[in-house]
């Protein structure tokens, strides 16, 4: 009875270890406390947890004050997709503003000093970088979190991002394997289906991976697509073929796999949380990411409780589990070391990672460097010196980007030329209304002022075009910038592409409009 009682308590502690889940506030629950005590070797942040560095350095203390070598894990990307900075926009361009630059010297450093501000906090786990090859320029949800459309240079861009985030102590978690980024569907909503060969796979899609596992990257985070030519029946989330023999046996990746959000509704739709869980983990996933839109305890204790009854009746090899629980442990024990080697006095040959808040104060201006050196202009024309009507045109947002977090020109552009107006035009064509009509509204909300038409990714929305269009052919002087993926074609008097709506994009954009730098 002693020794079922003692393997009983092991399972749930490795049911917990698996579970990367997320929670509401700024403080750390009661109840997330108490798991950690019981197991739970990580916790996911997102922009709900985050008000000020001094405030989230609190958090992590806290959740360290429970479990010293807790994983805390968060999604920032940089770019487009902050969290550190979900309130005002990210100091840093993501990841396609930084492939156009193609500087694998800036990118390393952009993710070290990405690295140094998340570690100064007390993270030690990014999901990121996404090393997906944008190849299908209506994809929906990777976009400018891709590097680019060009296998090798997302495969450099990607070891140097790798490199330089872990340089600084903290794990990177390349996404999302095998590659999403041929797909016009997003996993958020629904199941994305990749139908190539298999050598197009290998050739365009899995490069990328290979060199992030050659630079060391401690975690891989798994996609939630379906692709036929490795596997017919299972998404990679969920398939042995994939996760197991292609990413461990071939690529022989050796740290924990991660999943991308379970509550994602390519898996929660088909599958439900807790079966996809047992399913991720019997295929060879080592932790279980949740807690996007589901983050209680509940949905916790559910996702253990599925996870210690696959194992008790057969379904899920308990060696399997006790295999994912050690290297989620491992990874832990690892940022642990590098945090150690980080103090004041030691001598580190791995992460140098600063151990406070304030040195989060200090920006060392390499984001702005970067995002001016992405700037890519079209046309000319003189700058502005009087206050511009700045015309925001919105799609529906992607929702890996947080609706909070602001873009655009407009705040940038009131600070050179105080005055700046701006209106924001969004999803005309969802809402039925003619672009021209809507053309119209923005040109009689402009008057004289010259207009500056802020777009994002025009090439994928009829809409945003054809009222671009009409815009243009009324006044032609007006001023365009692209702060999504740069396929159209150029158009306005001056067309901005920054590849990327960062707060430094903007920046960057709004200096060039001006000619003048504050």
């Amino acid at each position: 009875m002693t020794t079922l009682v003692s393997s009983t308590d092991t399972l749930t502690r490795d049911a917990l270890a698996v579970l990367q889940p997320g929670f509401l506030g700024t403080t750390a629950p009661d109840w997330l406390l108490r798991r950690l005590g019981e197991g739970l070797s990580s916790v996911g942040l997102f922009g709900r947890n985050i008000a000020s560095p001094e405030q989230l350095a609190a958090l992590t203390e806290r959740l360290r004050a429970e479990r010293d070598d807790v994983l805390v894990a968060i999604d920032e990307e940089g770019g487009d997709v902050t969290r550190l900075e979900v309130g005002h926009g990210s100091s840093f361009p993501g990841n396609y503003a930084l492939g156009t630059v193609d500087d694998v010297d800036l990118t390393r450093a952009v993710a070290r000093e990405l690295g140094r501000r998340l570690a100064a906090c007390g993270v030690n786990l990014n999901w990121a970088p996404s090393a997906d090859v944008n190849s299908n320029q209506d994809n929906p949800v990777i976009g400018v979190r891709s590097f680019g459309a060009d296998t090798p240079l997302v495969a450099r861009h990607t070891a140097a991002y790798v490199e330089g985030l872990q340089s600084a102590g903290v794990a990177a978690c390349t996404k999302h394997f095998p590659g999403h980024g041929d797909t016009s569907v997003d996993s958020h909503h629904a199941m994305p289906r990749i139908d190539v060969d298999l050598d197009t796979v290998n050739a365009r899609d899995l490069l990328p991976f290979r060199a992030a596992i050659a630079a060391g990257s401690k975690s891989v985070m798994s996609a939630h697509i379906l692709l036929p030519a490795l596997d017919p029946d299972r998404p990679a989330t969920l398939s042995r073929r994939i996760l197991t023999g292609l990413l461990r046996e071939e690529l022989g990746f050796q740290g924990p796999i991660i999943t991308d959000g379970m509550e994602m509704q390519a898996i929660a739709s088909a599958y439900g949380i807790e079966r996809g869980s047992v399913l991720a983990i019997a295929a060879g996933a080592d932790a279980i990411c949740v807690g996007g839109g589901l983050a209680d305890e509940d949905t916790v204790l559910r996702l253990r409780d599925a996870l210690v009854a696959a194992v008790r009746n057969g379904e899920l090899p308990e060696e399997r589990m006790a295999d994912a629980a050690a290297r989620v442990r491992g990874l832990a024990d690892w940022t642990r070391r590098v945090r150690g080697a980080s103090e004041p006095g030691a001598d580190s040959q791995e992460g140098t990672a600063p151990g406070t808040a304030s040195a989060l104060v200090t920006d060392t201006g390499i984001g702005l460097v970067a995002a001016r050196r992405a700037v890519r202009v079209t046309g000319s024309a003189e700058p502005l010196t009087e206050a511009p009507y700045v015309a925001a045109f919105t799609p529906v947002a992607n929702i890996a980007v947080g609706e909070e977090t602001p873009w655009g020109v407009a705040a940038e552009l009131g600070r050179l030329l105080p005055g700046t107006e701006t209106g924001s035009y969004s999803g005309a064509g969802a809402a039925g209304k003619d672009p021209v009509a809507l053309a119209g509204e923005l040109l009689a909300a402009a008057g004289d002022r010259t207009i500056v038409a802020v777009v994002r990714d025009a090439h994928r929305h009829r809409w945003m075009s054809d009222a671009l269009d009409a815009v243009l052919a009324a006044r032609p002087g007006t001023f365009v910038v692209e702060m999504g993926v740069n396929e159209a074609e150029p158009r306005g008097a001056l067309h901005i592409a920054t590849h990327g709506a960062a707060r430094v994009c903007g920046q960057a954009a709004a200096e060039v409009i001006t000619g003048r730098r504050e």
